[in-house]
């Protein structure tokens, strides 16, 4: 055999060798694309119902609204959590072919907040509070919407860091975050049901 026919058929087979891998990986990694699309449609799509956020507003007595100040420490000296309210719809998925029925409300029975902040700075009890759970028993009738009423600050987080070393300060320093409120409920059927919104919540002693 001439010598350059030989190492052309290596190359041949190396650069053969080279693509099988490559579509193989490529393969792989669209498998696992597609497993993870199927686990998240199994969590969240066995429900012929689901959930849509209207709307979500929290703050402290008539300050309430989309974007939050919280205060650490009110100008009397006391600390008071920050309550929030979500505007629930249920949506059938199919509305065309099914006719809303009792089986398709949906009860919202857990929700969990947590705070992120937009510099990566997100480490809880030291860059942002606790996250937390919290329970709620709300029943939404299919094709209707309700306010269901959340804790979106607690009182224990005002007296923790990073956020009691906000206060006396005047608002000289403050702590932006953004609220992740997650709802979790369940058809009449027991199928598991969830949805997510964000809401701003800027920390700081508030004067005024």
């Amino acid at each position: 055999m001439h010598p350059q026919t030989s190492a052309q058929k290596v190359r041949t087979k190396v650069v053969w060798g080279s693509n099988v891998k490559i579509a193989i990986a490529l393969a792989s990694f669209v498998a696992l694309l597609v497993l993870t699309a199927c686990s998240d449609a199994i969590r969240t799509g066995q429900s012929p119902s689901y959930l849509v956020i209207q709307s979500l507003t929290g703050g402290s007595g008539a300050g309430a609204g989309p974007v939050v100040q919280s205060d650490v420490v009110s100008d009397t000296g006391s600390i008071v959590q920050d309550s929030g309210t979500a505007t629930l719809q249920v949506v059938l998925k199919d509305p065309v072919a099914a006719t809303p029925s009792p089986v398709n409300a949906i009860t919202i029975d857990q929700y969990h907040v947590e705070y992120v902040r937009s510099d990566g700075h997100n480490v809880p009890g030291v860059d942002v509070p606790f996250a937390f759970d919290g329970a709620s028993t709300v029943t939404i009738q299919a094709s209707s919407s309700a306010n269901v009423s959340f804790t979106l600050v607690r009182i224990q987080a005002k007296l923790e860091a990073p956020l009691k070393a906000l206060a006396n300060h005047r608002g000289q320093e403050a702590i932006s975050t953004i609220a992740r409120v997650t709802f979790y409920g369940h058809d009449q059927n027991g199928r598991e049901v969830s949805v997510t919104g964000n809401i701003e919540v800027d920390f700081a002693d508030w004067a005024g």
